[in-house]
């Protein structure tokens, strides 16, 4: 049974922004997941103010990295035993496929509808993406 203290084994993702761990959740389909999961919202972080806590008991097949893209600020924690195996500190990937569609009426992806929504990172600083195709910015 999963604890709100503690994780035997699996992943906690820790320093989401409040409020974004149910868009975290749904990208991930933890729904589909057959073990526990635990939101935590609001919890109080001297770096951060507020922030979400997603514990998830078993470990999930999928690029936690895109996780950077949501939020690069985020970490991944591993664990196993009740200890952090391996953190992972995020950054904002180079390359996103498939995770926001381009907007753009007129880009070859709204016609070819089999094509992968590529975006690409063209201002770090300001954390833009932009269609690999068309060259249109991602809404995050």
């Amino acid at each position: 049974m999963l604890s709100i203290d503690s994780v035997e084994r699996g992943v906690v993702i820790d320093h989401i922004k409040a409020g974004k761990a149910m868009s975290i959740y749904n990208y991930l389909r933890l729904d589909k997941l057959d073990c526990a999961v635990a939101i935590i919202k609001n919890v109080k972080s001297n770096r951060m103010g507020k922030k979400d806590i997603i514990k998830i008991e078993n470990e999930i097949a999928t690029d936690l990295d895109m996780l950077g893209f949501i939020d690069p600020n985020i970490t991944v924690n591993i664990i196993d035993g009740g200890k952090i195996i391996q953190k992972m500190n995020l950054k904002l990937p180079e390359r996103v496929e498939n995770i926001v569609k381009c907007k753009n009426p007129r880009c070859i992806t709204s016609v070819e509808q089999e094509l992968p929504h590529v975006f690409r990172l063209t201002d770090a600083e300001h954390s833009v993406y932009r269609c690999a195709y068309c060259e249109q910015e991602a809404d995050k």
